[in-house]
């Protein structure tokens, strides 16, 4: 998608510091972290969010699940925990309609989030 920030995000034309890349996804730190750690992660084909997934694209779910994984590792949150956050739609508090996913950690956290 032209207009999509994360598409420019994955195709190099944003400036972004990756911390971690495979083929499938790309993380990067959020511009406005509400946790210590506070990381997205992107897919790179876009999609603009679980509902518009085709069942043929559910692996890229459990792709995310297992980046996540790595990813609470490296950051020395997976011990005390973290949260993986995924928005749909609006009201949910998605602002950039590709699917992406909030890896949230470094501190308590509250619940109810929202």
């Amino acid at each position: 998608m032209a207009d999509c920030l994360f598409c420019k995000i994955v195709n190099k034309e944003v400036d972004t510091d990756f911390v971690y890349e495979d083929d499938k996804v790309i993380v990067f730190e959020d511009i406005k972290p509400q946790a210590p750690v506070h990381l997205l992660i992107v897919p790179k084909t876009h999609t603009e969010n679980l509902l518009a997934l085709e069942d043929k694209d559910f692996d890229i779910i459990a792709h995310i699940h297992k980046v996540a994984v790595k990813m609470a590792k490296k950051y020395d949150i997976a011990e005390d925990g973290f949260r993986l956050v995924n928005n749909n739609q609006e009201k949910a508090g998605q602002s950039i309609f590709h699917i992406h996913y909030h890896l949230l950690g470094g501190r308590a956290l509250q619940w109810p989030p929202g």
